[in-house]
């Protein structure tokens, strides 16, 4: 079994950011509702959910809560779980302040999801004064920001009220994979026994062979096979310079070494353009011998990127599968 990283280097941007977007994205709450009187709600995609107050629905453009009427929102962040011992030693009213913001409390806060602490506090923005609440908490295993901001004249939202919907906090053990799936910009017909490892909202997932359920025993069972999709823009305008692309692109491939390309070659995927790359190489981490292919399917405006890797003795099947994937996907 080998752990296989077919993602891109890129593949974590706007996550290196998350800590920052969490100091400056708040989301404030409406009026107080009993933690007993409802189910967390979990927006689409977010592993993290909450009570939401009347008036307050999942946003469309966030991962969170928002209340367009009153310029108030909930921004629900994860990040792993040692970045909350890190986030609990540097995040005091001090470093805050260098944020512009004015802490006027920080204080240990404890929520179903696991232990945490919460800032309460206000910063002068070009809108006007508002109010700001960061609660980081660790749950599970990752690490929760819930940010809350609301305008400092919006008396609907009084501290109580913020206090109330964040003690709601929950975690859930994972994101079904129909959500997941609902969030790429492309649809998959058919999975041919993959499920879904990690996704990246509105870009690329990664499927993968290892048990849907990411249970201990697939945890010690590393996957024979992962699949990389992910819809990108741009591409090369003209079809000579589909070969040197596929070239550069596959170099950015990383997890491999040793590679030997058998098959460099354009053809029709899906009744579109592409260009398949295949190639022997050996797993980075633990030198198995695996097998490699890339497909480029060219559209308008963008193209659709696709990675398939697997140990080199079982490629035959595991080909035809991730073909079966391929040949499914379609743009929405």
């Amino acid at each position: 079994m080998i752990p296989m990283n077919l993602m891109l280097k890129d593949r974590f941007v706007g996550r290196a950011a998350a800590v920052a977007a969490a100091v400056g994205l708040f989301v404030v709450i409406g009026p107080a509702m009993p933690a007993w009187a409802a189910d967390p709600t979990y927006p689409i995609g977010s592993r993290l959910g909450l009570v939401p107050p009347s008036g307050m629905v999942p946003s469309r453009t966030f991962e969170g809560f928002e209340d367009a009427d009153k310029n108030a929102s909930i921004f629900l962040t994860t990040l792993p779980t040692g970045a909350f011992e890190q986030l609990e030693k540097s995040m005091v009213p001090e470093a805050m302040k260098q944020q512009g913001i004015d802490v006027d409390k920080r204080e240990p806060m404890d929520v179903p999801a696991g232990k945490g602490f919460l800032f309460s506090g206000k910063q002068t923005t070009d809108k006007g004064p508002i109010r700001k609440w960061l609660l980081v908490a660790a749950a599970d295993n990752l690490t929760a920001l819930v940010s809350v901001q609301v305008p400092e004249q919006e008396t609907t939202y009084s501290d109580q009220t913020v206090r109330a919907a964040l003690e709601t906090l929950a975690v859930r053990p994972r994101v079904p994979e129909a959500e997941q799936l609902s969030l790429m910009p492309f649809k998959i017909g058919d999975l041919a026994g993959f499920h879904v490892d990690d996704a990246l909202p509105g870009r690329a997932i990664m499927l993968s062979d290892a048990p849907a359920d990411h249970s201990d025993e697939g945890a010690n069972n590393p996957p024979n096979a992962r699949m990389f999709i992910a819809a990108q823009p741009g591409g090369p305008d003209e079809p000579g310079d589909r070969d040197n692309f596929a070239r550069v692109a596959f170099d950015q491939i990383v997890g491999i070494k040793e590679v030997h390309v058998q098959d460099a070659e354009p053809l029709r995927i899906s009744n579109q353009p592409g260009y398949q790359t295949l190639a022997k190489a050996k797993d980075a981490q633990t030198g198995t011998d695996v097998m490699v292919v890339q497909w480029l399917r060219f559209g308008t405006g963008g193209f659709i990127r696709m990675i398939g890797i697997a140990r080199a003795d079982g490629w035959v099947e595991t080909f035809n599968r991730l073909r079966t994937v391929r040949d499914s996907v379609e743009t929405n």
